[in-house]
């Protein structure tokens, strides 16, 4: 594991820093992630959901249901028709596609205000991208493409969680450091008591998600597997590394890994069917986050 410059390590020891290093998990008064998407996520795997009931839920807090159908009716989606409704939305979008959809409206929302620092903003983009990055990868067919999209927007939650805590150290942290992206979790550590990958899985824990989204959420930063193995974890630490190489890296010293070697990486059937070159990636994942900010 790499390391940041020196420097760094002092950023992260200013003073009332210890105190939420000890600091039990349980005792932290962390606000609630905006339950409906929690509950949206809950439900959509449940095979027998029914229309209605999704609807009903998105629709009991009127200004989410609000921006969820202003996001169901942006570029991003663009559908034929635009939809009037959260049950028009569901139905023409899909449920798959509802979950990716509330978790990328509660995520802004739990930012908040911390989203007018660039550190920040940096790291909703990052999200974005590796969501985007995420469901193309999934296209392949292997892993579902709307539960790779939602799980590539939920791999860095915990991160969300350490803003919550304490935004303006996080922010200075993410905008000093630099080395590889994992170099940064043993510096998490020293100023929360944890990294983000273990804030994230105990989020996940505590919303009752599926045990799929908790492996992301937790394994982001392992080691990829050497057997070949293909599977939803793999694939979001490949999107969490193309978004890095492709210019939306969490924090802006990340050292990532170039594109080319990256595609060599991916299996056969996911590289043939991925982007070819960067410049075309860029551009859509681009156009993706604008249409997204732009609602």
């Amino acid at each position: 594991m790499g390391f940041g410059p020196a420097r760094e390590q002092g950023a992260v020891k200013k003073p009332g820093h210890q105190k939420s290093a000890n600091m039990p998990w349980a005792h932290l008064r962390l606000p609630p992630f905006p339950q409906v998407a929690v509950r949206v996520l809950q439900l959509v795997t449940n095979e027998n959901v029914q229309l209605h009931e999704l609807c009903d839920l998105v629709s009991s807090d009127a200004a989410f249901a609000s921006e969820v159908l202003t996001v169901a009716n942006s570029a991003l989606y663009a559908p034929r028709y635009p939809a009037s409704s959260i049950l028009q939305a569901i139905a023409v979008l899909g449920a798959d596609t509802l979950q990716g959809m509330c978790i990328t409206v509660g995520v802004r929302a739990y930012l908040g205000k911390s989203m007018s620092q660039p550190a920040m903003r940096a790291l909703w983009r990052h999200s974005l991208a590796c969501g985007l990055i995420a469901q193309k990868l999934a296209s392949g067919g292997l892993v579902d493409e709307y539960t790779a999209y939602t799980a590539g927007i939920l791999h860095d939650i915990g991160r969300i969680a350490l803003t919550v805590i304490q935004p303006k150290d996080y922010a200075a942290l993410l905008g000093s450091h630099c080395g590889v992206a994992n170099s940064i979790l043993d510096f998490e550590r020293e100023l929360f008591g944890w990294d983000h990958c273990e804030a994230g899985f105990r989020l996940i824990a505590g919303w009752k998600l599926p045990q799929e989204f908790a492996e992301v959420v937790q394994e982001h930063h392992a080691e990829r597997r050497v057997d070949g193995a293909w599977g939803l974890s793999e694939l979001v630490k490949m999107s969490c590394a193309i978004a890095d190489a492709a210019g939306f890296a969490a924090f802006a010293g990340t050292e990532s890994t170039s594109f080319p070697e990256l595609l060599e990486k991916l299996p056969a059937r996911e590289r043939r069917l991925f982007y070819p070159e960067m410049g075309l990636l860029v551009r859509d994942v681009a156009a993706g986050i604008s249409a997204i900010e732009s609602v």
